[in-house]
């Protein structure tokens, strides 16, 4: 019987899953109430504050590997890693400006319908499983579009931006499968260059377009204005709660939980986001037509994972 098998789950890898949930979920709509600050320096706020909780398990781990460890490959793919995390979050903190918090969180969700897109160019079959989740998904996202109204809260250019964060996650996501799996490159050796220098894109992105500097005394402008006292608190949450207790907590439950039990729970971040954000702020904004498209955008994307865990074991059994 395998370690994560579910019979041999023991209840505290549940709690903690739970808990990771949760803390991912909140993320949202504490960068939300976070308006007075740009988006692209809140996310790089968020970046470097997530930066500095994992630069100690950094320099450990590169410690025990060494410098040989990496290659320059490596590298080239952690770079690379960084820019589509840079535009990733970038993306998805201007679309929480832009849109509703729910809207946000179901098209930045969609990652796994954008991964069967690229399924050919990386070498994978695209079964009959991965397009009717597509299609399932594609006409759940049409439907909450009916909620775009002139002048209103939800818009089609936050949902846009929103579902540009779900596109670039995945390359994100397949850097880091290809050095954390076949690699076998520790956690925080991968993590931490990856954030620092997606902090680092997105500093340089405020400068640009939000006129961001690393002197002024305004701390809502200042690519440093994290430390201040009024904001240290909220990146403070943000990276010891989403970043730390929630992206390591879901790494630490794959020992016991399997990974597509894990993947599907967190698809679940929309529902769970919205419910806190309602207990955030007393309201939340549910059109008729996200109502109806919400569980379609979730169930095809469910869809679609469950068939590329079906597609791994028949890899698995063939290799």
């Amino acid at each position: 019987m395998s370690e994560s098998s579910s019979s041999a789950t023991p209840l505290f890898a549940w709690a903690l899953l739970g808990v990771a949930l949760l803390a991912v979920s909140s993320a949202g709509v504490v960068l939300q109430a976070m308006s007075e600050v740009p988006p692209l320096l809140r996310a790089s706020w968020r970046m470097q504050g997530t930066a500095l909780i994992l630069l100690p398990g950094f320099v450990y781990q590169f410690r025990a590997m060494g410098s040989g460890g990496v290659s320059t490959r490596d590298w080239q793919i952690i770079l690379a890693s960084s820019v589509f995390l840079a535009i990733h979050f970038g993306a998805w903190v201007w679309s929480l400006d832009h849109t509703s918090l729910v809207h946000s969180l179901l098209f930045v969700s969609m990652h796994p319908l954008v991964l069967v897109l690229i399924m050919p160019a990386i070498g994978l079959a695209v079964r009959r499983g991965h397009i009717t989740g597509v299609m399932v998904g594609i006409t759940g996202a049409l439907l909450s579009l009916g909620d775009v109204e002139a002048g209103g809260e939800i818009t089609v250019l936050g949902d846009a931006a929103a579902f540009l964060g779900a596109v670039t996650v995945v390359g994100y996501l397949l850097a880091g499968r290809h050095l954390r799996s076949e690699r076998r490159m520790p956690i925080f050796v991968y993590a931490f260059p990856v954030t620092f220098a997606a902090g680092i894109w997105l500093a340089l992105a405020a400068i640009s377009q939000e006129g961001a500097s690393m002197t002024d005394v305004v701390p809502e402008i200042s690519l440093l204005g994290w430390s201040d006292a009024l904001w240290l608190p909220w990146i403070a949450y943000l990276s010891l709660g989403p970043g730390l207790c929630g992206h390591t907590g879901i790494n630490t439950v794959l020992r016991w939980i399997t990974p597509i039990t894990v993947s599907i729970t967190l698809l679940f971040e929309p529902v769970v986001g919205g419910i806190i954000g309602w207990l955030w702020t007393g309201e939340v904004t549910l059109g008729i037509w996200t109502v109806l498209g919400g569980p379609l955008m979730l169930a095809g994307a469910i869809m679609v994972t469950l068939e590329e865990e079906q597609g791994d074991r028949v890899r698995d059994a063939v290799s």
